[in-house]
Parts: C-alpha cells; sequence; structure tokens
C-alpha cells in the first residue's frame, strides 16, 4: 500500500508543478494511507516537477520515518500538525506566485467570488514565522481554523482536503482567488461578498448540490 501512496504523491507534486504551484524545490504534498494509516510526504531538496516514489518518504503520525531513505521536508511538523487538528487527509503547501504575494501585502483574502466559499470563505494570513518551526505550525493552524486552505505571511499558501485530489483543487482554488484579488485591485477597489451575500452562497450550494455531478431527474 505504501508504494501505491508514494506514487500518489509524487504524481501530485508533478502536477501542482505543471500548474506553476510548485516551483523548483519549493513546496511539499501529504497524503495518508487510508489503510495503514502511515503518511507520505515529499523528501527535502526534492525537485518537484521530477518527483518520483523513491522521493516520498512515509512516516507515522509523531514523524518516525518508516520507509524511504531521504529526509522528508523540513515543513514535516507543518503537515503533522494540520493532519492531526483537522479531518483532513492531504495537504499540500505551495510558494504559488499570487498566493505568496497576497500573503506579503494582506492580513487576510476576502471573498470576491462565490466560488472561494468553497475554501470556507474569507482566507486568513498567518504571521510570519521561519520555516520548518513550531511557531508557523501553531500560526497555520490557528489561521487555518475550519477552513481548507489559509495563507503564510510572507511565505506561501497551505490548503488540504479528504483526498489528495481535493487538496490539489483547493490549492489551485485558492491560487485563481489570489489572482483574483491581484487584477480586480488594478482596476480599482475590489468589491467583496459580504456576510449575508456569503450565507445565501452557502444555502443556494446546499440546495442545488453545486459541484456535484447529478444525473437528470426522469419522471
Amino acid at each position: 500500500m505504501t508504494a501505491r501512496l508514494r506514487e500518489e504523491v509524487a504524481l501530485a507534486a508533478r502536477r501542482l508543478a505543471v500548474e506553476g504551484l510548485l516551483i523548483g524545490t519549493a513546496g511539499n504534498v501529504s497524503a495518508v494511507d487510508d489503510e495503514g494509516g502511515h503518511i507520505g510526504v515529499t523528501a527535502s531538496g526534492v525537485t518537484l516537477a521530477d518527483c518520483r516514489p523513491d522521493d516520498v518518504t512515509v512516516v507515522d503520525r509523531t514523524g518516525t520515518v518508516i520507509e524511504g531513505q531521504l529526509e522528508p521536508t523540513s515543513e514535516l511538523g507543518l503537515h503533522l500538525a494540520v493532519l492531526a487538528t483537522s479531518d483532513a487527509r492531504a495537504v499540500v503547501h505551495t510558494h504559488a506566485p499570487y498566493a505568496t504575494a497576497i500573503s506579503c501585502v494582506r492580513d487576510s483574502l476576502p471573498v470576491l467570488h462565490y466560488q472561494q466559499m468553497l475554501l470556507g470563505g474569507v482566507i486568513k494570513v498567518a504571521p510570519y514565522a521561519t520555516f520548518g518551526s513550531q511557531a508557523l505550525a501553531g500560526h497555520v493552524i490557528e489561521a487555518l481554523g475550519d477552513k481548507s486552505a489559509a495563507l503564510m505571511a510572507n511565505h506561501g499558501a497551505i490548503s488540504h482536503g479528504a483526498t489528495l485530489d481535493k487538496a490539489i483543487d483547493h490549492a489551485l482554488l485558492l491560487e485563481w482567488c489570489c489572482r483574483l484579488f491581484h487584477d480586480t485591485s488594478l482596476l480599482g477597489e475590489p468589491r467583496t461578498l459580504n456576510e449575508a451575500q456569503q450565507a445565501d452562497v452557502i444555502e443556494a450550494a446546499i440546495a442545488r448540490g453545486y459541484g456535484t455531478p447529478r444525473p437528470i431527474k426522469t419522471h
């Protein structure tokens, strides 16, 4: 099972690199093995666009290496903290260009478009702390709250999901929302959705099963 886990994490890293969210060795990906509960995480110093199964290290919930020859990412503590404090089964940390830019100037990312509600609404920016530190992990957990994503001041972004695909989708959506904010800010003061409008989006999404394929009803 760990062979499949390592392949899936490596594939996710390559996909995110193709999308421009992971650049060089900057960023990391993790996912939980549903059977054994072990965690596959990209190794430190790996060029993520070329990530292969051997570049993924398997650890337990304490961070002890179970399988692999390479040291896990320096952000292992961050991944473990997110997995331990949420229902997440996968975590993606990127230095995506627009997300990182927004993290350098904002304390939060307001909701301009209703799709951002898929991430939970307004995205907070975790205060700056040195990469790989316990302080950073603590700030990120607080910023995440019950959301699926957060920004990390002067650093990048993090997202998680119930599956690796969902975590990737959230990372891509977050970058799109950050680019939207950037682009609209060049045109003028962005118009945001207020709390009532955000609540209406959630109500409509639940009522309509938004984002889920549905067969046509026959009578």
